[in-house]
């Protein structure tokens, strides 16, 4: 069984970013699957088991940019 969150990023321009959002949430503890959405700033974090709020926004915030909302 796995589990998926959803949040919204803010500050992404262009494919580098979406690759650097991905790059750094797929390197928190759990996650299996992890897709970003450039038009909508969409960010869709799989895992096995559900994953600690704090570290995905970490990762993102490590990747230079911001979640806004859940």
């Amino acid at each position: 069984m796995s589990t998926t969150a959803g949040y919204t990023v803010t500050g992404m321009t262009c494919g580098h970013c979406v690759n650097a959002v991905t790059e750094e949430v797929s390197q928190v503890p759990g996650v299996t699957d992890v897709e970003v959405d450039l038009a909508t700033g969409g960010l869709t974090v799989s895992s096995k088991s559900p994953v600690d709020d704090a570290a995905v926004r970490a990762a993102v915030e490590e990747a230079g940019y911001e979640v806004s909302g859940r």
